[in-house]
């Protein structure tokens, strides 16, 4: 049996899809034309500000409603900015700054940089609660470890986005900040009663539907006491239930990508995760970075399928498809701004960076940049004090492999600037910090996530708060680098 063209339709009508290259190819162009909700970008089809706009403006006029989505989360997340990283902190850096007015600045900045290039959806705020030193996903991506304080700066970022006219999507829905592992390789589990949920977990999500959120997005992560044995996004007491009818949400729910392990694992396959996640009550289904006209047609075929057998009941997708035309609908009828950004995101930077300690004698210092691994959702992105050193000598070094007393040496009598990215949680990196400072004058510069390990006997650690290419200016101008 074939299928029907308009069962496609509509299967298609709930799916973002994605495409390689720096422009869209013909498949992903005729996907659009024959109803596909939109497409989502990633670094690999980012080249400078003109060929973003090229390339949107060629989905566009292939149908002017489609859905063009990133994840601009500024900080240690940035498509736009892939090559140098990003020019404004994340959002561990504002949370510190802990000034809501900044907030909503940075975030209308980087909403008009991507309305500028044709983009209508931020996959963005991130709004978890980071309750998790050793969280390996969400980290400097989270506004701080405090509900409220997160809370308030969520509420301000969404309001910046749409402000310029471009939608936001607060994520990750109930809450991805207390996890210890990445639902990008396994299901996480929040293995807390509810009550914890609502007064840790859930503030901020409630604070960004009240602002008019319009988009939220689920988390690939098992909380028991509400979703069973699988994730979020098959949870209807999460996305209907707790969402929609407590916290009285009325837009689009994003899936996070269907390809993850979170979610692929648990459901045997990328298409019935697709089934699943609407018959929960998503309305809009990423499926990935991963993405050629194959996959995309399969996803649609599973769930014309679905509706056929029963498994799906076309007024639940029908409903799904409608909010997806919604969020198109008001991106085009919210039009844009024009805002100067200026050096806002390296000013917002500095205001950031905390020093313990005392920054002096760091005249012609040796820095050690110690290499960290990134996540699958940062990306290989540049990071650390390289850029803006000048002539100052720098090295990377991996810690574990590195001798202390080797290092000594190559320092000949120079202090030590040591540079990483939660370092108490690299293998090495505190034993080597700590075995330095016994003889050494040592400063150490976190750029991730601020635990509270402290090595002693270090002159200063100075914390950024984040590794973007503002937060690595901020920490060199502190350190009287900047060249």
């Amino acid at each position: 049996m074939g299928t029907d063209p308009g069962l496609r339709r509509l299967a298609l009508r709930t799916l973002l899809a994605a495409f390689p290259g720096d422009s869209p190819p013909d498949w992903a162009l005729g996907l659009v034309a024959d109803g596909l909700a939109g497409h989502t970008l990633f670094g690999r089809n980012v080249t400078d500000p003109t060929q973003v706009a090229t390339s949107t403006a060629a989905l566009r006029a292939v149908r002017p409603d489609v859905l063009i989505a990133i994840d601009e989360e500024g900080g240690d997340v940035t498509r736009l900015a892939h090559a140098t990283g990003s020019p404004y902190p994340g959002n561990a850096a504002l949370g510190a700054v802990n000034d809501v007015g900044l907030t909503r600045r940075v975030y209308q900045a980087i909403g008009a940089e991507l309305a500028a290039v044709g983009i209508n959806v931020n996959l963005a705020p991130t709004v978890d609660v980071n309750s998790a030193d050793d969280n390996p996903i969400i980290g400097t991506r989270s506004f701080g470890a405090d509900p409220v304080r997160v809370a308030a700066h969520s509420a301000a970022a969404v309001a910046g986005l749409q402000s310029v006219g471009v939608a936001a999507c607060a994520k990750h829905f109930p809450g991805h900040g207390a996890t210890i592992a990445d639902s990008h390789y396994e299901l996480p589990t929040v293995d807390v009663p509810l009550d914890l949920l609502r007064v840790r977990d859930l503030p901020p999500f409630a604070a960004v539907v009240a602002a008019d959120t319009k988009a939220i997005m689920t988390a690939h992560i098992r909380v028991p006491a509400l979703t069973g044995d699988g994730p979020a996004t098959f949870s209807r007491a999460v996305l209907v239930d707790l969402l929609r009818r407590e916290y009285g949400f009325a837009g689009a729910v994003i899936t996070d990508a269907l390809e993850m392990k979170g979610a692929a694992l648990a459901a045997g396959g990328i298409g019935p995760a697709a089934v699943r996640a609407l018959d929960a009550g998503a309305d809009l289904l990423c499926i990935g970075a991963d993405v050629d006209a194959a996959l995309v047609e399969e996803v649609a075929a599973e769930i014309v399928a679905a509706l056929r057998d029963g498994r799906l009941s076309t007024a639940r997708v029908e409903e799904a498809a409608g909010r997806a035309d919604a969020l198109a609908a008001w991106t085009r009828a919210a039009g844009t701004a024009e805002i100067t950004a200026g050096n806002l995101g390296y000013a917002a930077a500095k205001r950031a960076v905390r020093v313990e300690g005392v920054l002096s004698g760091l005249d012609d210092p040796l820095v050690v940049q110690l290499v960290s691994s990134s996540t699958i959702a940062e990306g290989r992105v540049p990071w650390g004090l390289g850029p803006h050193l000048g002539g100052t000598e720098q090295l990377p070094l991996v810690a574990a492999e590195t001798d202390p007393e080797t290092l000594t040496k190559l320092a000949d009598g120079r202090p030590i600037v040591l540079v990483g990215r939660h370092l108490h949680r690299l293998p090495g990196a505190a034993e080597l910090v700590e075995a330095l400072a016994v003889d050494q004058a040592v400063t150490v510069v976190e750029m991730g996530w601020p635990s509270t390990w402290r090595p002693a006997g270090v002159r200063a650690f100075v914390t950024t708060y984040g590794a973007s290419h503002a937060n690595g200016w901020a920490a060199a101008d502190t350190l009287g680098l900047a060249g």
